[in-house]
């Protein structure tokens, strides 16, 4: 052949017009485009190696017929002059310069043929096209055979890598799969990823056609979505839309649904307890016990229905499965354990299903916030907020509506715990945000609970009012549960405390007790109910109420237990009986203790006004007890009220004040606020209480 390929060794002419972008085109390229006449046998196989191809072959069946006819020289030879031209790398891949020169010069026609031969080839061998089946749908072939590999593919990591899934799927719309047979699984790797908006979309052209496949699966996308939207009513619909005739394996998910939007008898249509499971597997099995135990939650006997589905939380964790679901068993067993009082069962079946990926990337946050919920109510602050912090940064997509209305109730909880006022109106507002994007169902009571309460404490509970009669009449549409109900009766009990009206507290006192017969923690709640009442109006017995403090404290309820003996000691008529309520209220909540770490057995030497942290002071003259008092000032808490919050008597309030008034020097009440604001080294807004303690 004659010498249009130049050599490695011989010096390359270099066309004079530049590429658009200005600079002088490579030599690969330029000798790429002079393949022509003698040469074109070389071009035919740099440009079938280009497609994908490989050496030694199989080759087109067109170069192979002219290698056998002999109308081109042999494969070596063609190999040898592509190398030698600086167009083929020794492994047999073309230079990249060069191939893109062959790919873009060559009609689009003609490489799809050849990309249709190519995938025949791997066909006939029976392998798989791998990562070539990415490139082939990304260059634009059309090919059925491309298409079913990239679903193949997608199913595969559907589950487990829903982000891949979803990239997989694309690329199989590319090369001609069919958009409405793909849908649902599209829907849920979308959902899978965080992408509620996309998943929607593709889920309401689903279920809009007139024969929609792979239905199930698409209404338990959209019931998902709904749920992680907050809005779990609307996910209820869809399977009441789907019906009992094609609901299937997914029955169990929608009694979850149903149940959780206050519709028990269509629940019961659509799923029977004693229903066998679709199949012997730990997910069939799974998915039934989740129905069976979410039915006994509505029962005589509701904790039956928490080793229900803990059982099914361990199934599910064993199956490795992550479908879209209403809510994963374990948030429905943690659910019921913190609606029980029984907090610390709630934070194991969290921690157990998070570590287990269940329920996929999108049930993480959810897992982790009820985590940080049991945490705090077992007056673990510091592990509530990890755990919330955990939860936000889980996933490279905001928390969803659902997720962020928790987190937004739990930093309310927390802030109130910590009688940080400042704080407690930053989470509250917050909090008025994420209710927007909200609605009420059986599921989320407790944050509404937390913020009933939180409104009560701020003058804010026409925030909340409309909510709160949506909750009641879901409970009531369920016949009122016990399990359910009595959380959010004690949360209206001490927003009533709190509004000093004994109308409002009446009836929910009243549901306490009559409950009282089916739920120990209806039996505690009503009993400290009483004490609240009776501390109060300032004519209680001081055992009674340390009886009740310490009932709180054993069903998970310590900060509340705490609370209720401290309030009772700052009102206290005798010292012994003061002391007594004190020192149950640092057994209760060592964290408020001048003890802090120690024995709950601490004692505080009120008669002196001095404790455990009062004589270590540091560079702002003030040791951590008297910042600690000066923070409560600086809200404007009279000396009951900083008493209350840290147990300590009123008079070791006062007597902290006025040593603190020392330190600092200060001549007046105004001199002193002004120099703890300079002491503490923050700004504080002005006291919501500027009376004189």
């Amino acid at each position: 052949m004659d010498g249009h390929i130049q050599r490695a060794e011989r010096p390359v002419p270099l066309l004079t017009a530049p590429d658009h972008q200005g600079h002088p085109p490579h030599a690969a390229e330029l000798m790429a485009k002079q393949l022509k006449g003698a040469n074109a046998a070389v071009r035919e196989l740099l440009l079938a190696l280009s497609v994908g191809f490989a050496l030694p072959g199989p080759l087109p069946a067109d170069l192979q017929n002219k290698f056998v006819s002999g109308t081109v020289e042999d494969l070596d030879a063609l190999v040898d002059r592509a190398e030698a031209a600086g167009l083929l790398r020794p492994d047999g891949t073309v230079v990249g310069t060069a191939q893109h020169a062959l790919l873009t010069a060559t009609p689009t026609a003609k490489v799809h043929a050849l990309q249709r031969e190519l995938v025949t080839v791997f066909a006939s061998a029976g392998q798989p096209l791998g990562n070539l089946a990415r490139e082939l749908a990304r260059g634009g072939l059309a090919d059925p055979r491309v298409a079913a590999e990239l679903e193949q593919a997608a199913n595969a990591v559907l589950e487990n890598d829903p982000r891949l899934a979803s990239q997989l799927y694309e690329e199989a719309l590319l090369t001609g799969a069919d958009p409405l047979a793909t849908a649902a699984r599209r829907a849920q790797a979308a959902a899978g990823d965080g992408e509620l908006d996309a998943a929607a979309r593709i889920i309401d052209a689903l279920l809009v056609s007139p024969d929609p496949p792979d239905v199930r699966r698409g209404a338990d996308v959209a019931a998902s979505v709904w749920a992680q939207r907050g809005m779990l009513a609307r996910g209820a619909d869809v399977y009441s839309w789907l019906g009992p005739g094609r609901v299937g394996p997914s029955a169990p998910l929608a009694a979850v649904a149903m149940i959780g939007a206050g519709d028990r008898a269509a629940a019961e249509a659509f799923f029977r307890p004693d229903a066998p499971a679709a199949s012997p597997t730990l997910l069939a099995a799974a998915l039934v016990q989740t129905g069976q135990g979410i039915l006994a939650s509505l029962g005589d006997k509701p904790q039956q229905g928490i080793s229900i589905l803990i059982h099914a939380s361990d199934m599910l964790n064993s199956a490795g499965t992550a479908l879209p679901l209403p809510e994963t068993p374990a948030a429905l067993a943690a659910l019921l354990a913190l609606h029980s009082g029984e907090p610390h069962l709630a934070e194991t079946v969290c921690k157990a299903a998070a570590a287990a990926g269940q329920g996929g990337n999108a049930a993480q946050p959810r897992l982790l916030l009820l985590q940080a919920w049991a945490a705090m109510m077992q007056d673990k602050l510091e592990d509530a907020r990890l755990a919330a912090t955990e939860a936000a940064k889980a996933n490279h997509w905001p928390l969803v509506p659902r997720d962020e209305f928790m987190c937004a109730a739990l930093e309310v909880g927390l802030a109130r715990r910590n009688g940080d006022v400042p704080e407690l109106l930053r989470a509250w507002e917050r909090a008025r945000e994420a209710m927007l994007h909200t609605s009420v169902d059986l599921y989320n009571l407790l944050p509404w609970g937390e913020l009933l309460i939180a409104a009560a404490r701020l003058r804010e509970t026409r925030r909340v009012a409309q909510y709160l009669e949506d909750a009641w009449k879901l409970l009531g549409r369920l016949g009122g549960p016990a399990l359910w109900s009595v959380p959010l009766h004690w949360s209206a009990v001490q927003a009533a405390l709190l509004n000093e009206s004994p109308a409002d507290l009446a009836p929910h006192a009243t549901a306490l007790a009559r409950a009282s017969t089916h739920s120990q923690l209806a039996a505690v709640l009503a009993t400290a109910g009483k004490a609240w009442v009776s501390v109060l109006a300032g004519r209680f017995r001081t055992a009674d109420v340390e009886s009740a403090a310490r009932l709180l404290g054993a069903v998970g309820m310590p900060w509340e237990g705490a609370r209720l003996a401290g309030h009772a000691a700052a009102r206290a008529d005798e010292r012994r009986d003061m002391m007594r309520l004190l020192s149950c209220a640092r057994d209760l909540h060592p964290q408020g203790s001048p003890a802090a770490g120690a024995s709950g057995a601490a004692e505080v030497q009120a008669g002196t006004g001095t404790d455990a942290k009062a004589g270590q002071p540091d560079a702002s003259g003030l040791s951590e007890r008297e910042k600690e008092v000066a923070r409560l000032v600086l809200e404007g808490k009279t000396y009951r009220e900083i008493g209350e919050a840290i147990y300590i008597s009123p008079r070791t309030a006062e007597h902290h004040i006025a040593r603190i008034r020392r330190r600092l020097g200060a001549e007046n009440r105004s001199d002193l606020l002004a120099r703890l604001r300079l002491a503490l080294g923050v700004e504080h807004s002005q006291p919501l209480n500027p009376q004189q303690e």
